[in-house]
């Protein structure tokens, strides 16, 4: 008898309910309240890869994660990928792919797994009202820390050259966990809120307020007609970075882009901010020893 968590409640399972609970959560699709997928999906084959469904044994039970690193022997760079808001779905596991096939070891952590069920919903409101706003920062940055505990555990997955980058939701998180562990090498942050938009006690600190003690070096990716994070919040933390003598970070802002101009499934895909960022994304972990 092993003890799952569902709803933020503990309670007993066998080992079959549990397996199944976890293949259920890390399916093969998009977010339902993404759907229709867009023409521009990317997929990025397992060729040459090791990528799957992993499991995380965190302080308060298991998470399922996703997990992509070269087939071929060796130990690779380590890349924490942070979730958008609609969870570990395709999208996401597809940057891990990405990453991968770049050489990283890439892991996500699903963030939510406690919580709820992201990807069964089709309304944000919902999202954000029912899971979201109740997933605590701590609990985040314990999941994070646990992902990178596995990757060291395999064998294959080089710690002493950790980054993280992350998306939307993720991208917040990404400014965050620089913070919490200083021994992440770089962070790239793609427009993840800068401000809060409202006091929240589990998520106590956003980016502009985090900018004095922020000693990791993160790149952010903005865009310019973002209508969740307006130009006044990037000046702000523009400006908090100048405060606290950060020169090692930096924010990048594409002109004409909306948010999610990375999620090639989305109407938001903008090909040529989602390449240059991913271009900069690769220059910067190169940068600071991620490579």
């Amino acid at each position: 008898m092993t003890t799952s968590v569902l709803n933020g409640d503990f309670a007993p399972s066998d080992d079959r309910s549990l397996r199944d609970r976890f293949t259920a959560w890390l399916h093969d699709g998009f977010a339902r309240s993404m759907l229709p997928v867009a023409a521009s999906v990317i997929t990025t084959d397992t060729a040459g890869l090791t990528a799957g469904e992993v499991k995380l044994d965190t302080r308060d039970g298991p998470i399922p994660a996703y997990r992509a690193v070269p087939e071929k022997a060796g130990k690779y760079p380590v890349v924490l990928v942070v979730q958008e808001i609609f969870g570990v779905h395709e999208h996401i596991k597809d940057v891990c792919r990405r990453l991968a096939k770049l050489g990283y070891y890439a892991i996500a952590p699903d963030l939510y797994f406690r919580q709820g069920d992201v990807t069964k919903f089709t309304d944000n409101t919902e999202i954000f009202a029912k899971v979201v706003n109740h997933v605590p920062d701590s609990q985040v940055m314990s999941d994070l820390d646990t992902a990178v505990v596995f990757a060291h555990a395999s064998g294959q997955g080089d710690t002493s050259k950790l980054g993280i980058t992350g998306f939307c939701w993720g991208g917040r998180i990404t400014w965050t966990y620089c913070v919490h562990n200083p021994k992440v090498r770089a962070g790239v942050a793609w427009y993840g809120r800068l401000v809060a938009p409202s006091k929240a006690p589990l998520q106590p600190a956003y980016p502009v307020e985090l900018a004095a003690v922020l000693k990791v070096p993160v790149r952010g990716l903005y865009g310019e007609k973002d209508a969740s994070i307006p130009l006044e919040h990037v000046e702000q933390m523009r400006a908090a970075l100048k405060a606290a003598g950060n020169t090692t970070s930096e924010i990048i802002v594409y002109p004409e882009a909306p948010h999610a101009f990375y999620a090639d499934y989305r109407p938001s895909y903008r090909k040529e901010a989602a390449d240059d960022g991913w271009k900069q994304m690769q220059a910067w972990f190169k940068q600071h020893g991620v490579a």
